[in-house]
């Protein structure tokens, strides 16, 4: 098990695309990575955009990343409810700053865009939100993967594959 002691926070809020949350957060456990699913409050049951239940297990105002050796945001809308909360937004920016390593795939590039840490770092996501990265300073790239340092970046669904091996490879 590559990941074995390594512990992981995968953010969870209503209206996710389920691949983007159930296939990273079953990858990084098959691993041996502990993954904690992180929502605006603990215990909460979020329903992705088709209705498929995931159940936060930590509140983000409870979590200290220090804990954590990185955080995974996956997208659908729910990066646009997760920016919301200064708390959920600050577990990013510190993760971020910290250097854990920090995923976020399609849509998740909203809440590095409201962590502020995208600044002149290469990216991708998904294409529809190209020009806010770029308005938030990115090197927006059309790329299955991009890493640049602890941040990796990943499109789409199609894309999780080479998202979660570059995840992987940076925990190790």
């Amino acid at each position: 098990m590559k990941l074995q002691g390594k512990k992981i926070i995968v953010l969870v809020e209503d209206l996710y695309q389920e691949l983007e949350v159930w296939y990273p957060l079953l990858r990084m456990r098959e691993e041996g990575a502990e993954v904690t699913t992180v929502g605006t409050e603990a215990g909460v049951t979020y329903k992705s955009k088709t209705g498929y239940p995931v159940t936060s297990d930590a509140a983000a105002r409870d979590v200290d990343v220090s804990d954590y050796d990185g955080i995974i945001i996956p997208g659908g809308y729910a990066p646009d409810l997760m920016r919301r909360y200064k708390d959920t937004v600050r577990l990013v920016r510190d993760s971020f700053e910290q250097g854990k390593v920090v995923a976020a795939i399609c849509h998740a590039g909203w809440m590095l865009t409201s962590a502020d840490i995208v600044k002149g770092k290469k990216v991708t996501g998904f294409f529809a939100i190209r020009d806010d990265l770029v308005h938030a300073g990115a090197k927006y790239e059309d790329a299955e993967v991009v890493v640049d340092g602890n941040l990796i970046t990943s499109r789409k669904p199609d894309d999780l594959p080479a998202f979660c091996r570059e995840i992987i490879r940076a925990l190790r």
